[in-house]
């Protein structure tokens, strides 16, 4: 590999060297939009060089009328080898050299155009290069750019396919340092990819020996195809007869453009990488895949595509990819979840999934709502194996906490039923970079990202040797069932004159007639002023002095008179409904979450009865699904399980921090006075 990294330096200091010409025409933040497309042209002009006769031989030959895809059968077969494109220009980067300069900017545009339609879609429709073009021929500086280009040799046997993927990704990486506002939207950091294909395939050595393996992988947010080419590469490294299948999705278009490209130019069918919104338009439907992989968009909101996304998730169930329900609106990262899920294999290899994503959908939303259900869903049918957290300040946009969700629906038998929980955020696995990069402050040394491979690969309980940074725990310690706890309405009444002020506030009085109203407010004060605690004989006593008041009242009117000459009295007798029953106090209404191991009466016993001795559960509050009593959720706190409590610093330490900022004070206070 020492070669390969010297080889992907010096290529990337070149051409780094030709982004300097760009200085002062375009913006740090455009480079890539030069460069990267003229990246990828100068490996398709040596990609195609030695077959450039033969397929404008072929081109000639082409009977008229023949279709598409006639022609492209014949062009591709004229290239040879795996390749699926050519080029009918008969210009090459050589021959352009040797036009007349003023006419460069035309013939360039030429040799695009003439691509297949799979290249020359990239070129015109995603990369936009022929603007870029343009904008080069305006500045003047279209032919010292295409010069230096003509002076790199990226032949196939100057430059592997492996070793082309390095020199994309190095190039992107470099591109992102100077456009900060971009980087974290097409690029996953390695260390982390590196992490997730490792834990992948930690424990797959038997599924992986020999020859005649295939293995497929997919990124539904495949942005330029990092994690993509880096499991191939990891999967090529442990067997290298394994043959890789890559597929992909992406909705940005210059993203897009180059994970196609690198696809083209590292020897892969480019048609398996699609371009489209995943969640609404699944470009691999009915396919399914041994490993799947994804950084997926964080807290984006999918509002704009609900109609199509809910309908599939109301109407088509677990036929569809939604069955599990839908997250709120504002996030989107359980849809890329449950859409991997989907494309799990149904034979006895399965499939594995890895996916970062923040800390919302470990946690938000409670009992039934649609991220618990999708959580509920995962946890019972046993999916999830393993989830990681990782340290913050890793990627290069956002500096917040983000974790490594594993899973599987092949579980080895030592793993049915348990999850695996691992922090790995701590100091000892990651390091500072010397250089911020965006907000990208740290990163996960080699030896870190052994360490946690480790951690789970050998299922370790808190075994690590490192501290409790890895623990195991039955699926159903994450549920727990929410019940509704109630304690019993106790009102005074009084005939006060607070309380009669407030009787005009309720709509059923107010509506009445001006006279009705003053019969009715006769009647009752000459129940007096004495304190009712009984609400049954307040309300005796209040139908008496209405009757003799003359007033006739109808039951909205009724109650509204008996809620506002009342008051809430912890000292007060119980109100009861027509059967005897207490009747709740909505405002006394509480929600206790009782562990799914536990029984909610037991619970009731040990953590409400002792404090609230007159409290009971509403039996009629069940969950829709099983119908038993409390809703029944899920949740992954990790800084519950993985808490380690701080002793407060010593009253003396505290002191002498006191001292020495009184000192600085009054040294300040003296300065300001001389």
């Amino acid at each position: 590999m020492s070669s390969t990294s010297e080889t992907i330096q010096s290529l990337s200091g070149f051409v780094w060297s030709i982004a300097e010409i760009l200085r002062g025409d375009f913006k740090q933040s455009e480079y890539g939009k030069v460069v990267l497309p003229f990246v990828v042209l100068r490996r398709l002009d040596c990609l195609l060089e030695d077959s450039k006769e033969a397929v404008l031989e072929a081109s000639k030959g082409i009977p008229d009328g023949a279709d598409d895809a006639t022609r492209d059968m014949i062009l591709f077969g004229a290239v040879g080898g795996n390749v699926r494109v050519y080029n009918k220009s008969r210009f090459t980067f050589e021959t352009l050299k040797g036009q007349d300069p003023g006419q460069l900017h035309q013939n360039l545009v030429d040799y695009i155009t003439k691509f297949s339609p799979n290249v020359r879609d990239i070129f015109l429709d995603k990369f936009r290069f022929t603007e870029q073009l343009k904008r080069l021929k305006d500045s003047g500086i279209l032919w010292n750019v295409f010069e230096r280009f003509c002076e790199i040799d990226l032949h196939p046997k100057s430059v592997t396919n492996l070793e082309m993927g390095y020199l994309f990704e190095e190039l992107i990486r470099r591109f992102s340092e100077i456009s900060n506002e971009t980087a974290g939207e097409h690029f996953t950091p390695r260390e982390v990819i590196r992490l997730i294909v490792d834990l992948l395939i930690a424990n797959d050595d038997t599924k992986l020996t020999g020859r005649g393996i295939i293995r497929q992988v997919y990124d539904p947010a495949c942005g330029t195809g990092g994690m993509l080419s880096l499991t191939e590469e990891a999967l090529k490294d442990f067997n290298p007869s394994i043959r890789v299948e890559l597929f992909g999705q992406e909705l940005n278009d210059e993203s897009f453009g180059i994970c196609k490209s690198d696809m083209l130019v590292t020897g892969h069918d480019p048609e398996q990488i699609a371009f489209g919104n995943t969640l609404t338009q699944d470009a691999h439907s009915g396919r399914k895949f041994h490993y799947m992989l994804s950084n997926p968009p964080y807290g984006v909101d999918w509002k704009k595509y609900k109609e199509p996304i809910q309908s599939e998730s109301e109407n088509m169930g677990f036929e569809g990819r939604f069955g599990a329900g839908t997250p709120r609106v504002s996030d989107g990262q359980l849809l890329f979840l449950q859409h991997m899920l989907s494309k799990m294999r149904d034979d006895e290899d399965g499939s594995r999934v890895g996916i970062v994503m923040n800390g919302s959908p470990l946690f938000t939303g409670g009992a039934q709502s649609g991220e618990s259900e999708i959580r509920r869903w995962m946890l019972e049918n046993d999916l999830v194996e393993a989830i990681v957290a990782l340290p913050t300040d890793l990627f290069y946009n956002t500096g917040i906490q983000t974790y490594v969700w594993l899973l599987t629906n092949r579980k080895p038998s030592n793993r049915l039923g348990k999850v695996q929980l691992i922090d790995a955020s701590g100091e000892q696995f990651w390091s500072g970079l010397r250089k911020s990069l965006g907000s990208k402050r740290r990163e996960i040394p080699e030896a870190a990202r052994t360490q946690v491979v480790r951690l789970y690969a050998e299922f370790l309980n808190g075994e690590s040797g490192e501290g409790d940074v890895s623990k195991i725990f039955d699926t159903e310690d994450f549920g727990y069932r929410e019940i509704r706890v109630e304690r019993p309405l106790r009102l005074n009444f009084c005939v006060s004159e607070d309380r009669i002020d407030g009787l005009s506030e309720y709509a059923q009085f107010a509506r009445l007639g001006t006279e009705e109203q003053a019969i009715i407010l006769n009647a009752i004060q000459s129940i007096g002023t004495q304190l009712f605690t009984e609400r049954d004989a307040f309300k005796k006593a209040l139908k008496k002095a209405l009757r003799a008041g003359g007033a006739d009242v109808g039951q909205a009117v009724l109650k509204a008179i008996l809620n506002a000459l009342s008051k809430r009295d912890p000292e007060a007798e119980i109100c009861s409904d027509s059967r005897g029953n207490p009747e709740p106090d909505p405002d006394l209404r509480d929600y206790e979450r009782v562990p799914l191991k536990q029984h909610w009466q037991e619970y009731l016993e040990q953590e409400v009865t002792p404090f609230v001795p007159d409290a009971w559960v509403d039996e009629t509050y069940v969950d829709s699904r099983d119908k038993r009593v409390g809703r029944l959720g899920y949740e992954i706190n990790f800084n519950k399980y993985f808490y380690q409590r701080m002793p407060p610093r010593s009253l003396g330490e505290i002191d002498r921090d006191l001292d020495k900022m009184e000192s600085w004070i009054a040294s300040v206070l003296n300065e300001v006075a001389a």
